[in-house]
Protein backbone atom coordinates (compact mmCIF):
# COMPACT_ATOMS: atom_id res chain seq x y z
CA UNK A 1 0.00 0.00 0.00
CA UNK A 2 3.09 2.54 0.91
CA UNK A 3 6.05 2.25 -1.12
CA UNK A 4 9.44 2.87 0.11
CA UNK A 5 9.99 5.25 -2.80
CA UNK A 6 6.70 7.00 -1.49
CA UNK A 7 9.15 8.03 1.90
CA UNK A 8 12.81 8.62 -0.66
CA UNK A 9 10.54 11.88 -2.31
CA UNK A 10 11.01 14.11 1.37
CA UNK A 11 13.42 12.33 3.64
CA UNK A 12 16.44 13.59 1.83
CA UNK A 13 15.55 17.21 1.64
CA UNK A 14 14.76 16.56 5.15
CA UNK A 15 18.35 15.39 5.73
CA UNK A 16 19.21 18.55 3.72
CA UNK A 17 17.78 20.69 6.09
CA UNK A 18 19.24 18.48 9.48
CA UNK A 19 22.91 18.58 7.80
CA UNK A 20 22.51 21.88 7.10
CA UNK A 21 21.31 23.15 10.45
CA UNK A 22 23.84 21.79 12.47
CA UNK A 23 25.95 24.22 10.72
CA UNK A 24 29.76 23.45 11.26
CA UNK A 25 28.87 20.73 14.56
CA UNK A 26 28.04 17.70 14.58
CA UNK A 27 24.14 16.23 14.17
CA UNK A 28 23.84 13.69 17.38
CA UNK A 29 22.68 9.91 16.05
CA UNK A 30 19.90 10.08 18.41
CA UNK A 31 18.78 12.96 16.74
CA UNK A 32 18.76 12.26 13.52
CA UNK A 33 17.42 8.71 14.08
CA UNK A 34 13.76 10.51 15.88
CA UNK A 35 14.11 12.72 12.65
CA UNK A 36 14.19 9.64 10.40
CA UNK A 37 11.38 7.75 13.01
CA UNK A 38 9.29 11.28 12.35
CA UNK A 39 9.67 11.20 8.86
CA UNK A 40 8.45 7.97 7.84
CA UNK A 41 5.67 7.70 10.27
CA UNK A 42 4.18 10.94 9.26
CA UNK A 43 4.29 9.97 5.44
CA UNK A 44 3.19 6.39 5.88
CA UNK A 45 0.23 8.34 8.13
CA UNK A 46 -1.02 10.13 5.29
CA UNK A 47 -0.40 7.71 2.26
CA UNK A 48 -2.90 5.49 4.50
CA UNK A 49 -5.41 7.96 5.37
CA UNK A 50 -4.96 9.15 1.49
CA UNK A 51 -6.47 5.61 0.99
CA UNK A 52 -9.08 5.19 3.47
CA UNK A 53 -10.48 8.76 2.11
CA UNK A 54 -9.89 7.96 -1.63
CA UNK A 55 -11.54 4.13 -1.48
CA UNK A 56 -14.95 4.79 -3.22
CA UNK A 57 -12.66 7.55 -5.92
CA UNK A 58 -10.43 4.48 -6.37
CA UNK A 59 -12.69 2.03 -6.79
CA UNK A 60 -14.36 4.12 -9.80
CA UNK A 61 -10.90 4.63 -11.25
CA UNK A 62 -9.67 2.20 -13.58
CA UNK A 63 -5.89 2.85 -12.72
CA UNK A 64 -6.44 2.61 -8.94
CA UNK A 65 -8.96 0.01 -8.67
CA UNK A 66 -6.53 -2.89 -7.80
CA UNK A 67 -5.04 -1.09 -5.35
CA UNK A 68 -5.62 -2.76 -1.87
CA UNK A 69 -8.62 -1.11 -0.43
CA UNK A 70 -10.84 -1.10 -2.98
CA UNK A 71 -9.51 -4.71 -3.96
CA UNK A 72 -10.07 -5.89 -0.62
CA UNK A 73 -6.81 -7.19 0.00
CA UNK A 74 -6.49 -5.21 2.85
CA UNK A 75 -10.02 -4.18 5.63
CA UNK A 76 -10.20 -0.58 6.70
CA UNK A 77 -9.36 -1.61 10.01
CA UNK A 78 -6.05 -2.80 8.92
CA UNK A 79 -5.44 0.64 6.98
CA UNK A 80 -7.43 2.54 10.49
CA UNK A 81 -4.28 0.66 12.35
CA UNK A 82 -1.42 1.83 10.27
CA UNK A 83 -2.35 5.31 10.36
CA UNK A 84 -2.49 5.59 13.93
CA UNK A 85 0.64 3.49 14.67
CA UNK A 86 2.11 5.67 12.00
CA UNK A 87 0.89 8.79 13.45
CA UNK A 88 1.62 7.75 16.72
CA UNK A 89 5.51 7.71 15.45
CA UNK A 90 5.62 10.71 14.23
CA UNK A 91 4.39 12.30 17.94
CA UNK A 92 6.64 10.16 19.74
CA UNK A 93 9.38 11.32 17.65
CA UNK A 94 8.58 14.89 17.97
CA UNK A 95 8.19 14.47 21.73
CA UNK A 96 11.70 13.26 21.89
CA UNK A 97 13.22 15.62 19.66
CA UNK A 98 12.38 18.92 21.47
CA UNK A 99 9.16 20.75 22.94
CA UNK A 100 8.53 23.05 19.64
CA UNK A 101 8.72 19.85 17.33
CA UNK A 102 5.77 18.31 19.88
CA UNK A 103 3.77 21.17 19.87
CA UNK A 104 3.76 21.20 16.15
CA UNK A 105 3.11 17.47 15.53
CA UNK A 106 -0.78 17.87 15.60
CA UNK A 107 -0.67 20.61 12.65
CA UNK A 108 1.48 18.14 10.76
CA UNK A 109 -1.16 15.81 11.08
CA UNK A 110 -3.89 18.10 9.81
CA UNK A 111 -2.19 19.55 6.78
CA UNK A 112 -1.01 16.00 6.28
CA UNK A 113 -4.29 14.81 6.48
CA UNK A 114 -6.39 17.53 5.14
CA UNK A 115 -4.90 17.18 1.70
CA UNK A 116 -6.56 14.12 0.84
CA UNK A 117 -9.93 16.15 0.91
CA UNK A 118 -8.67 19.21 -1.14
CA UNK A 119 -9.21 17.33 -4.81
CA UNK A 120 -13.01 17.63 -3.89
CA UNK A 121 -13.02 21.53 -3.83
CA UNK A 122 -9.94 22.77 -5.06
CA UNK A 123 -7.31 22.43 -8.36
CA UNK A 124 -5.25 23.84 -5.63
CA UNK A 125 -4.57 20.49 -4.05
CA UNK A 126 -1.30 19.72 -6.00
CA UNK A 127 -0.17 22.78 -3.44
CA UNK A 128 -1.40 21.17 -0.52
CA UNK A 129 0.47 18.14 -1.11
CA UNK A 130 3.66 20.39 -1.68
CA UNK A 131 3.00 22.23 1.63
CA UNK A 132 2.61 18.72 3.13
CA UNK A 133 6.22 17.49 2.18
CA UNK A 134 7.63 20.78 2.56
CA UNK A 135 7.37 20.29 6.33
CA UNK A 136 10.07 18.02 6.19
CA UNK A 137 12.85 20.17 5.79
CA UNK A 138 11.44 22.32 8.47
CA UNK A 139 10.41 20.19 10.73
CA UNK A 140 14.17 18.54 10.57
CA UNK A 141 15.38 21.87 11.03
CA UNK A 142 13.38 22.77 13.93
CA UNK A 143 14.64 19.11 15.33
CA UNK A 144 18.03 20.16 15.13
CA UNK A 145 17.92 23.74 16.27
CA UNK A 146 14.21 24.24 18.08
CA UNK A 147 13.52 26.91 16.27
CA UNK A 148 12.61 28.50 12.90
CA UNK A 149 15.19 30.53 10.24
CA UNK A 150 15.46 32.02 6.73
CA UNK A 151 17.02 28.60 5.13
CA UNK A 152 14.21 26.01 6.04
CA UNK A 153 11.45 28.47 4.79
CA UNK A 154 13.30 29.08 1.49
CA UNK A 155 14.43 24.75 1.32
CA UNK A 156 10.63 24.07 2.12
CA UNK A 157 9.13 26.12 -0.63
CA UNK A 158 11.30 24.74 -3.20
CA UNK A 159 10.06 21.39 -2.08
CA UNK A 160 6.54 22.41 -2.09
CA UNK A 161 7.11 23.64 -5.66
CA UNK A 162 8.87 20.99 -7.01
CA UNK A 163 6.09 18.80 -5.46
CA UNK A 164 3.24 20.44 -6.38
CA UNK A 165 5.28 20.53 -10.59
CA UNK A 166 5.70 15.95 -10.51
CA UNK A 167 1.89 15.83 -9.14
CA UNK A 168 0.48 18.12 -12.06
CA UNK A 169 2.60 15.46 -14.09
CA UNK A 170 1.31 12.59 -12.40
CA UNK A 171 -2.47 14.26 -12.08
CA UNK A 172 -2.23 14.03 -16.40
CA UNK A 173 -3.34 10.33 -16.04
CA UNK A 174 -6.66 10.66 -14.60
CA UNK A 175 -7.74 14.09 -16.76
CA UNK A 176 -10.80 12.18 -18.17
CA UNK A 177 -11.83 10.69 -14.79
CA UNK A 178 -11.52 13.61 -12.46
CA UNK A 179 -13.92 15.56 -15.09
CA UNK A 180 -16.31 12.51 -15.27
CA UNK A 181 -16.11 12.35 -10.94
CA UNK A 182 -16.28 16.19 -10.24
CA UNK A 183 -12.81 16.32 -8.73
CA UNK A 184 -10.71 19.10 -9.02
CA UNK A 185 -6.88 19.33 -10.72
CA UNK A 186 -4.76 21.70 -12.41
CA UNK A 187 -5.01 19.04 -15.44
CA UNK A 188 -8.58 19.09 -15.52
CA UNK A 189 -8.77 22.67 -14.91
CA UNK A 190 -6.19 23.81 -17.45
CA UNK A 191 -5.83 20.16 -20.00
CA UNK A 192 -2.72 18.17 -20.30
CA UNK A 193 -1.35 21.09 -21.93
CA UNK A 194 -1.44 23.67 -19.84
CA UNK A 195 -0.70 21.64 -16.79
CA UNK A 196 2.82 20.80 -18.31
CA UNK A 197 3.40 24.40 -18.60
CA UNK A 198 2.30 25.23 -15.17
CA UNK A 199 4.75 22.21 -13.95
CA UNK A 200 7.48 23.56 -15.70
CA UNK A 201 6.95 26.64 -13.91
CA UNK A 202 6.90 25.23 -10.52
CA UNK A 203 10.25 23.34 -11.24
CA UNK A 204 11.81 26.23 -12.51
CA UNK A 205 10.78 28.49 -9.48
CA UNK A 206 11.89 25.37 -7.10
CA UNK A 207 15.55 25.21 -8.95
CA UNK A 208 15.61 28.99 -8.22
CA UNK A 209 14.89 29.06 -4.90
CA UNK A 210 17.41 26.34 -4.13
CA UNK A 211 19.57 28.51 -5.91
CA UNK A 212 18.72 31.27 -3.67
CA UNK A 213 19.62 29.26 -0.30
CA UNK A 214 23.23 29.76 -1.76
CA UNK A 215 23.54 33.10 -0.57
CA UNK A 216 21.71 31.90 2.85
CA UNK A 217 23.55 28.96 4.29
CA UNK A 218 27.71 29.80 3.88
CA UNK A 219 28.44 26.31 1.24
CA UNK A 220 31.22 25.14 -1.35
CA UNK A 221 30.23 26.44 -4.48
CA UNK A 222 29.67 22.34 -5.36
CA UNK A 223 26.36 22.81 -4.24
CA UNK A 224 25.67 25.16 -7.44
CA UNK A 225 26.63 22.57 -9.30
CA UNK A 226 24.68 20.36 -7.42
CA UNK A 227 21.13 22.62 -8.05
CA UNK A 228 22.60 22.22 -12.13
CA UNK A 229 22.15 18.94 -12.26
CA UNK A 230 18.88 18.75 -10.50
CA UNK A 231 17.76 21.12 -12.71
CA UNK A 232 18.80 18.75 -15.50
CA UNK A 233 17.03 15.50 -13.84
CA UNK A 234 14.13 17.87 -14.32
CA UNK A 235 14.33 19.04 -17.44
CA UNK A 236 14.94 15.18 -18.44
CA UNK A 237 11.68 14.66 -16.18
CA UNK A 238 9.95 16.63 -18.63
CA UNK A 239 10.94 15.32 -21.86
CA UNK A 240 9.06 11.71 -20.82
CA UNK A 241 5.74 13.44 -20.79
CA UNK A 242 3.88 15.09 -23.57
CA UNK A 243 0.94 16.20 -23.87
CA UNK A 244 -0.09 13.39 -26.38
CA UNK A 245 1.84 10.89 -24.95
CA UNK A 246 1.92 9.85 -20.92
CA UNK A 247 2.87 6.58 -21.08
CA UNK A 248 6.10 6.95 -19.20
CA UNK A 249 4.58 9.40 -16.28
CA UNK A 250 5.49 6.59 -13.76
CA UNK A 251 9.21 6.80 -15.05
CA UNK A 252 9.12 10.47 -14.34
CA UNK A 253 7.14 10.24 -11.11
CA UNK A 254 9.01 7.92 -9.14
CA UNK A 255 12.35 7.29 -10.64
CA UNK A 256 13.51 10.98 -11.82
CA UNK A 257 12.18 12.74 -8.41
CA UNK A 258 14.07 9.86 -6.26
CA UNK A 259 17.58 10.79 -7.87
CA UNK A 260 16.27 13.73 -7.57
CA UNK A 261 16.21 13.96 -4.39
CA UNK A 262 18.69 11.94 -3.34
CA UNK A 263 21.41 13.94 -5.96
CA UNK A 264 20.16 17.05 -4.15
CA UNK A 265 21.28 15.32 -0.27
CA UNK A 266 24.41 14.37 -1.99
CA UNK A 267 25.37 17.84 -3.08
CA UNK A 268 24.75 19.25 0.48
CA UNK A 269 26.73 16.66 1.69
CA UNK A 270 29.70 17.51 -0.16
CA UNK A 271 29.28 21.49 -0.14
CA UNK A 272 28.45 21.05 3.54
CA UNK A 273 32.11 19.03 4.32
CA UNK A 274 33.97 21.11 1.55
CA UNK A 275 32.66 24.69 3.28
Amino acid sequence: MVKFSHSVFALPFALASAALAAAHGSLAPGTLAWIVVALVGARRAAMGFNRLADQAIDARNPRTAGRELPSGRLSRAQVWLFVIVSAAALVLAAWRLNPLCLALSPVALAVIFGYSYTKRFTALSHVVLGLALAIAPVGAWIAVRGRFDLAPVLLGLAVLAWVAGFDILYACQDVDFDRRAGLHSIPARLGVGGALKVSRALHVTAVGVLAALFAVVPLHAVYLAGVALVALLLAYEHSLVREGDLSRVDAAFFTVNGWTSLLYLGSVLLARWLA
